[in-house]
This record gives structure tokens, C-alpha cells and sequence, in this order.
């Protein structure tokens, strides 16, 4: 497991953020903030596949104050997404925000994050500093050329001084591109000159497939070097996704090991059952554990156990028939048609053993 950088410790709601706390995944909502039907259905769904924190867009004063509906409805702690405008940060706070994402130094006057920071500091809700290459100010962009690695932690300097010159230190700072290699070298420099705990994520990854793999290539970089207490995977694709793909990230570097893991072949000629199908129907009935457990299933009897030693259940195939296994060792052969029952029996016997230590 790779050694956690010990950032600063912030509270958000229940939860806490760095000092050592377990690296929290979170996601940020997809419809309309106004929409309290709407978007608490899709808080619950981020909820069952094990979000930890939430985000809203608040564009006006009416989803702010709609906050205070969302909130009664969930489970989660709820950030609220401000820009430009002191006012929605006050408003989505007395409705009750657990934490706000703001940019100190494009909410307007000094007298006006004042206001915030006081509002803030009386609430307990923590800030998090979201810098952006997207959204660079003209003046860093000017000295750099381009939103630089460079550049990006010198604006999230900039937002933090702001912060701690009205005494206020309960920050945390994401310093995001849709660039891999950007974002990695941003956040490697900062954690270099801050102790304060980090959100990550590769902004504006892409569509399901390739923003996938950014982001597994970006985060887990960053992970594998201690960096990083919160996390967020942006996909182009239902919210629930990117929950899913943060915690397979997290779980491949052993830093979380919230539900089963899946080993599986590839298949090669020596497989004659229906390895594809099986992994999918196996895939699609472990999404409703939760319990730890390694689960293989392999393509053929000859090197199917010994490959998925680890496991701790798993099923090999032979010719119209195949093997249940358990950490390697033959438990018992089988017929086709009985691996998929006999091994979700298995899993779920393994499961309440679990349950009842």
C-alpha cells in the first residue's frame, strides 16, 4: 500500500479529510439543482454505489435555496458549487451546505469573502479551492503562456493567502486539467509546498471508455505516491460510473477494499465454455455486494487455479465442465450448467461467514 502523505485534517459534515482518514470518493450531481426530485433520486443511487460526499451546481439563488430539500433527503455530506457570486455561497450555507467549492478571488470584493469566511467559520464548513486550467486567471496566464503545472499552483497560493489572512485554515485545494501529465506535475508541486488535504481528479476526462483511462492513469499515479484524500473520476456518463471506477482505482492500490474483486482470463483457444458471459453474469450480481472478497473466474483447468491462487472462491472450465475452486485448491467438479449457481452459493455462504466475525 503506498505511503499517505499526512495532510492537515479537515471536517466535512461526519466525515474527515486527511490526517491519515481513508482517501473519500466523491461525485458531483448531473441535473438541475432546482430539481429536488430529481437530483435526490440521483444522490440515493451515488449513495447505494458507496459515493462519500456530493456536489451540487448552484448557478442561482433558487438552487441554493433548494439545498435545504436536498439535504433533508440524503445521507451524504453536500458541497455546494459557487461561482462569481458571494450571495450563493451564504444562501446554499443557510440551507445548510456541508462544504463549499469557491474560488476566493472571483467571489468579489474583500468585504465580500469576508462575509463568506465569517459565514463559514460559524457553520463549520470547510472550503475547497478549485483551481482549474480552464479557468486560469488572465494575469497568471500572461506570465506562463498557457496553464502551466507552475501556473496552477501559483493561483491556488494566491486563493489560499486570501484564506489564511482572515484566519481561516479548514481548506482543502484540487488543481485540475483534462491533461494528465499537467495535472500530475500540479499536484506533485503543491503537495511539495502545502500541507493542506487535496481533492484529485482529471477534469474533463471524457466519455466512459477514455476518460476511464485517464483517469486510472492520472489518479493512480498520484495515489501510488500518497497523494490525494479525496477523489473524483469526471466522466461524460451517469454519475454512478465515475463512484464505480474511483473505487476500482482505490482498490488496485489496496487503499480501499470496499466490495468484491473480480480475476478473470482473457480466454485463449484452450477455453471452450462461455467465459464472457459467465464473468458478466457474475460481474452483474457481486454490484450488490459490499463485503471484501476476491472472486476468479477462469477460462480453463489447467492453470485457472494456480493462476487465481488469491482468490477466495473462483471457478475454472474444462470441456462441458469445470471446477470449483478455493484459494487454489479443487473443491469439487462440476457440469456447465452448475458453475455460475454453485458459485454465487459459495459467495454468498463466504459473505455471511464475513458478516458474522
Amino acid at each position: 500500500m503506498p505511503r499517505k502523505k499526512l495532510t492537515k485534517q479537515i471536517t466535512l459534515g461526519p466525515v474527515k479529510i486527511g490526517g491519515g482518514a481513508p482517501v473519500i470518493v466523491q461525485s458531483m450531481t448531473k441535473t438541475d439543482t432546482r430539481d429536488i426530485s430529481s437530483t435526490v433520486s440521483q444522490i440515493k443511487k451515488l449513495e447505494v454505489a458507496g459515493c462519500e460526499a456530493v456536489r451540487v451546481a448552484v448557478l442561482n439563488s433558487e438552487a441554493a435555496k433548494a439545498i435545504r430539500g436536498i439535504k433533508k433527503k440524503i445521507k451524504i455530506p453536500l458541497i455546494a458549487d459557487v461561482h462569481f457570486d458571494h450571495r450563493l455561497a451564504l444562501q446554499s450555507m443557510a440551507s445548510g451546505a456541508d462544504g463549499l467549492r469557491i474560488n476566493p478571488g472571483n467571489i468579489g470584493s474583500k468585504l465580500k469573502v469576508q462575509e463568506v469566511v465569517s459565514a463559514a467559520k460559524d457553520k463549520n464548513v470547510p472550503i475547497r479551492i478549485g483551481v482549474n486550467a480552464g479557468s486560469l486567471e488572465k494575469d497568471l496566464l500572461k506570465k506562463y503562456g498557457h496553464p502551466t503545472a507552475k501556473a496552477l499552483v501559483e493561483s491556488a497560493g494566491k486563493h489560499i493567502r486570501i484564506l489564511e489572512d482572515l484566519k481561516f485554515t479548514s481548506i482543502k485545494v484540487s488543481l485540475k486539467a483534462s491533461d494528465v501529465i499537467r495535472t500530475v506535475e500540479a499536484y506533485r508541486l503543491f503537495s511539495k509546498k502545502f500541507d493542506y488535504p487535496v481533492h484529485i481528479g482529471v477534469s474533463e476526462a471524457g466519455p466512459a471508455f477514455s476518460g476511464t483511462i485517464k483517469s486510472a492513469v492520472g489518479l493512480g499515479i498520484l495515489l501510488s505516491e500518497g497523494i490525494g484524500d479525496t477523489i473524483r473520476v469526471s466522466l461524460t456518463a451517469d454519475p454512478v460510473e465515475e463512484v464505480k471506477v474511483a473505487y476500482e482505482i482505490l482498490k488496485c492500490l489496496h487503499l480501499r477494499q470496499t466490495g468484491p474483486e473480480i480475476i478473470s482470463c482473457p480466454t485463449c483457444g484452450r477455453c471452450q465454455i462461455n467465459i464472457r458471459g459467465l464473468v458478466e453474469k457474475v460481474e452483474s450480481e457481486l454490484s450488490k455486494i459490499k463485503k471484501p472478497l476476491k472472486v476468479a473466474v477462469m477460462g480453463c483447468v489447467v492453470n485457472g487455479p494456480g493462476e487465481a491462487r488469491e482468490a477466495d472462491v473462483g471457478i475454472a472450465g474444462g470441456k462441458g465442465m469445470g471446477i470449483l475452486f478455493k484459494h487454489g485448491k479443487v473443491i469439487k467438479t462440476l457440469k456447465e450448467q452448475e458453475l455460475f449457481s454453485t458459485l454465487m452459493s459459495e459467495i454468498k455462504k463466504q459473505v455471511r461467514q464475513k458478516q458474522s466475525k
